[in-house]
């Protein structure tokens, strides 16, 4: 059974949060410290064997001496995901799912606004117009069918709201495994085409991880494979889209429009051509955070020291397919790996039979 013998929590919480914490790390040694005190974080380090932090972890932690285990508060984990990371051994885990069902909202809201060409009521109300042309075309989500690539937390709180609305969900994931609410799944490993999603699907919502494999997943072949009548959402990360390509495809009338919450360079610049592509919409990576959003994350913290001390596997815990290398090309995970393998340092021989075997 793995012990805990000193923990470092930057985690910004209330007391009464940390204090269960507190509680449930005993007997171990707790030090907390300010995400921003790099000096006390260091020195932290050099002793601790797990690290409940806010944000990402940097060279401190893939060098401290006896950390085992590094737990992230937050979600989305690319710039932990590092060969460097995944050489030393090192566990980590994220708090997915803590805000999945705001973002399945947010996805929500993006469809409703683009099915119902939102912008264009919106502009006519402030044009003291009634009306807008085109109108008696449109739609409503009822029996349309989405998409969504990437069936994680964020994707199946998505599925579940879309089959409150009466529509059809495929999905596609990388496990060849069946999901509740979702009508079809493709899956990489069961060697199913993306296409195949994107050629029938009305509304396309991208929420996966970004890594080697979906760093610009979606290119200008993806955009030929859609339908003209189609819309694209991207509430994942602004590096799994090539943005050129979707400002083309919108330029082009390839789409039917597009919503991003994030972009490859954010705060989005005002030079970005972005601001002024037709039928986009934009929101500045930001959800409202929900109520209990603390709560959710603690009760998930929770249960992962429990399964570490019971040497059970962790949720959410990152794997090779997580590796993050450097997005240089799209899907450039084979290389990666291969460089990972050859650099993997005499300690971590176990990591390396096991990336052997995956």
């Amino acid at each position: 059974m793995p012990d805990i013998r000193a923990a470092l929590v930057t985690l910004p919480w209330s007391e009464t949060l940390i204090g269960s914490l507190r509680e449930a790390l005993a007997p171990a040694e707790v030090v907390l410290a300010n995400r921003h005190d790099r000096a006390a974080i260091s020195a932290a380090l050099k002793r601790v064997d797990v690290a409940l932090i806010a944000g990402d972890i940097d060279s401190r932690h893939v060098q401290a001496p006896h950390l085992k285990w590094v737990h992230c508060g937050h979600a989305g984990l690319d710039r932990s995901a590092t060969p460097a990371a995944f050489a030393r051994g090192l566990s980590i885990t994220s708090s997915a799912g803590r805000s999945a069902p705001a973002l399945a909202e947010h996805a929500m809201l993006f469809m409703l606004a683009l099915g119902f060409r939102l912008d264009r009521f919106h502009a006519a109300q402030r044009a003291h117009r009634w009306g807008v042309s085109g109108q008696k075309e449109l739609r409503p989500l009822h029996g349309k069918t989405l998409g969504i690539i990437g069936l994680g937390h964020t994707g199946m709180e998505l599925a579940k709201r879309a089959r409150a609305f009466d529509m059809r969900v495929v999905g596609y994931r990388r496990r060849e495994t069946g999901c509740a609410w979702v009508d079809r799944v493709y899956s990489r490993d069961g060697g199913d085409s993306l296409n195949t999603l994107l050629a029938q699907s009305d509304f396309v919502v991208l929420a996966v991880p970004l890594s080697d494999s979906t760093h610009r997943l979606i290119g200008a072949p993806e955009f030929a494979a859609m339908q003209a009548t189609a819309y694209l959402i991207n509430m994942a990360r602004g590096k799994v889209v090539d943005q050129n390509a979707l400002i083309l495809a919108l330029r082009a009338g390839r789409l039917a429009g597009a919503a991003i919450d994030v972009a490859e360079e954010e705060p989005l610049p005002a030079r970005s051509p972005l601001w002024d592509v037709p039928n986009l919409l934009i929101t500045p990576h930001f959800t409202p955070p929900m109520a209990d959003r603390d709560e959710r994350a603690l009760a998930l913290l929770l249960e992962n020291l429990r399964r570490y001390r019971a040497d059970e596997p962790l949720l959410n815990l990152l794997t090779v397919d997580d590796l993050y290398s450097s997005g240089d090309r799209k899907q450039n995970g084979g290389s990666t790996l291969a460089a990972l393998l050859r650099d993997i340092p005499r300690r971590g021989r176990r990591v390396q039979h096991w990336l052997r075997t995956r």
